[in-house]
């Protein structure tokens, strides 16, 4: 596959299956995401796209309810 031109990394307060199904659900929900991943037990979200805003990426995590408490954009830490 491709290279993606963006990749945003979250740092994303998760500790139980319940919390990263509720991420994974709303980053499987939008539309140009190229791939992303969720792990519980880094509690971290990385996300690979060529088109999504990395704003649009975060304010959707943060719908979840869940925290997130730090993010990289392309390998530059950015404001949560």
């Amino acid at each position: 596959m491709a290279t993606a031109a963006h990749h945003y990394h979250f740092d994303v307060a998760m500790t139980c299956g319940g919390c990263s199904g509720a991420v994974d659900r709303v980053l499987k929900k939008m539309d140009g995401l190229k791939s992303y991943t969720v792990d519980l037990a880094t509690q971290s979200a990385d996300v690979y796209t060529d088109e999504v805003a990395y704003e649009a990426v975060l304010e959707k995590i943060k719908k979840t309810g869940k925290e997130v408490r730090g993010a990289e954009k392309d390998g530059s830490k950015v404001d949560v």
